[in-house]
């Protein structure tokens, strides 16, 4: 952990290939609880990730096997295999990162995850997390909640930042800089994916995490 973590809880979604504003945001937990019992929110980070391009971000977005405007329970939610979206991001990825610093030394590893399939959203999501703390060098408690509660006592030492970081809205930190990629044509882009600032910075990402507000 970093020193300016604490004892306290983050109670959060989780997201594919979670944005900078996320760590920045568990970094200062002692412990990662996942909302297993929430219902699907569409235009969320649920199943949708940004990576850097050479004419801004690019939406990477899971196929969901009942579209984006279902009501089900997270841990519930299948992704439709129909069409071979993992081939397609891992091209993506490959396409806007081979050239970055740190996309070789991530690449066999990275590339096996987007070769194994999920039948689950939750199940996707929690996998690219493992990945992306294996690959920050990054451990933290992790748990997973046992039935849905609106709200939480502050006094139990929970962070509730569920649906606090949505795309198209204002973040609630401040995204340190660094070089990307295409950063002379489209200027810094903050806070995208996880994986922009790894494939950057390799094993500087977590040092740049920890910088800053």
């Amino acid at each position: 952990m970093t020193a300016a973590a604490n004892n306290g809880t983050l109670l959060i979604e989780l997201q594919y290939f979670p944005n900078i504003c996320f760590y920045k945001t568990l970094i200062k937990h002692h412990i990662l609880q996942i909302e297993k019992y929430e219902h699907y929110q569409k235009l969320s980070f649920r199943n949708r990730c940004y990576i850097a391009g050479p004419n801004g971000p690019i939406l990477l977005s899971v196929p969901l096997a009942r579209g984006k405007n279902q009501r089900t329970v997270i841990k519930d939610v299948r992704i439709s295999n129909e069409e071979k979206w993992q081939a397609l991001h891992w091209k993506t990825l490959v396409s806007a990162y081979r050239r970055s610093p740190w996309f070789e030394y991530f690449e066999e590893d990275l590339q096996a995850l987007y070769e194994k399939p999920f039948g689950f959203l939750l199940d996707w999501n929690l996998a690219c997390l493992e990945w992306a703390n294996r690959a920050l060098g990054y451990d933290c408690q992790l748990s997973f909640t046992s039935a849905y509660e609106k709200e939480y006592d502050p006094a139990a030492g929970i962070t509730d930042a569920r649906n606090l970081l949505k795309p198209g809205r204002e973040q609630p930190c401040e995204t340190p800089a660094y070089t990307q990629v295409f950063q002379d044509r489209t200027g810094f882009v903050p806070n995208l994916s996880i994986l922009d600032l790894l494939f950057c910075e390799g094993r500087h990402s977590m040092r740049i995490i920890g910088s800053g507000k």
